[in-house]
């Protein structure tokens, strides 16, 4: 998050820890749902494992032949979007107003946030042309998403079980808003910003 994006060493090292990473923690906190149901978290897996992988997909592209990869990962964000929405109206009808211990607003929350991912999906794809600064600021805000989301599972969804001894405390958000931070500061940057990454060996291509 505090490395220079495009650097060769300290941001592409970090990088590839916190994808493999990102990508274990989400897969298995899908499996865990089996044996805990909790649609919320199961949807926001999948979503989390979408924004990381279309994330790397981003920085690695070099050629049309990934194209193919996103066109194929935009199908799981309609996906995400369409199931987060219905059990969001499925805890509207419930008796007590709830599905797996969550109201009906999150579920509307994240739709609306895979579907947003989704269209930016179809919109980049679909242009005729697409520059190396709208490459990055694709794979930026994915990746500080994704970590946002879990942040924001971990420190506020877990306080109860992990963080029992500061449980309500304000401290607890500061992770999640961090990353919020972050993620303004480095957009900014780079879409706007002149001096806004190291050179880059290999330009992108379509």
């Amino acid at each position: 998050m505090v490395a220079r994006k495009g650097s060769a060493t300290l941001h592409a090292r970090a990088g590839r820890f916190f994808f493999v990473s990102m990508l274990i923690m989400a897969s298995s906190a899908a499996v865990l749902t089996w044996w805990e149901p909790d649609p919320l978290s199961l949807f926001n897996a999948v979503l989390t494992f979408y924004l990381v992988a279309t994330s790397w997909m981003a920085a690695r592209r070099r050629g049309r032949e990934w194209r193919r990869y996103e066109w194929a990962a935009m199908p799981v964000a309609f996906g995400c979007a369409l199931a987060l929405g219905v059990t969001g109206i499925l805890a509207m009808q419930s008796i007590d107003g709830e599905i797996g211990g969550f109201p009906p607003q999150p579920f509307f929350v994240f739709a609306g946030l895979a579907l947003l991912a989704a269209l930016l999906d179809l919109n980049y794809l679909l242009s005729a042309k697409t520059n190396q600064r709208q490459r990055i600021g694709r794979h930026l805000w994915r990746m500080c998403f994704a970590f946002f989301l879990a942040a924001t599972a971990l420190f506020l969804g877990q306080q109860y079980d992990v963080f029992f001894f500061m449980e309500g405390s304000p401290l607890l958000f500061i992770p999640s808003l961090a990353t919020v931070v972050f993620l303004v500061f480095w957009i900014v940057r780079v879409r706007f910003a002149k001096q806004w990454l190291r050179p880059i060996t290999a330009p992108a291509q379509r």
